[in-house]
């Protein structure tokens, strides 16, 4: 029933050292340590790959769909089907507000 966070030793960069092999180490200066290796990136995400398409006429849409005409046992019946082809990607785009990366190792909390 427990939370889904990792168990292993080592990964939280703010966990104390639990060996004892090397007492002028303790837990405090590896935490210092591991949190400045950190400091050169910056926790803000400010860019995102979009999920949107161009086709071919210039329209942004995240799928594209075409009217065909079906004719079964001599009823004609309109069916949508999906393009695929010659849609060009909209990239990487600007973020309204930097959001928090997800990798970074500092709980934000407001009390």
């Amino acid at each position: 029933m427990g939370g889904s966070g990792s168990k292993s030793k080592g990964f939280w960069p703010f966990s104390g050292s639990s060996s004892s092999d090397d007492p002028a180490k303790d837990g405090n200066e590896q935490t210092l340590s591991r949190f400045k290796s950190f400091q050169g990136a910056t926790p803000f995400v400010f860019t995102r790959r979009s999920s949107m398409f161009f086709d071919e006429d210039g329209d942004l849409a995240h799928e594209f769909y075409e009217e065909t005409v079906v004719t079964k046992n001599g009823r004609k019946k309109a069916k949508l089907k999906r393009i695929q082809k010659n849609l060009t990607p909209q990239g990487i785009i600007k973020l309204e507000h930097p959001c928090i990366h997800v990798d970074f190792p500092i709980v934000i909390c407001e009390a």
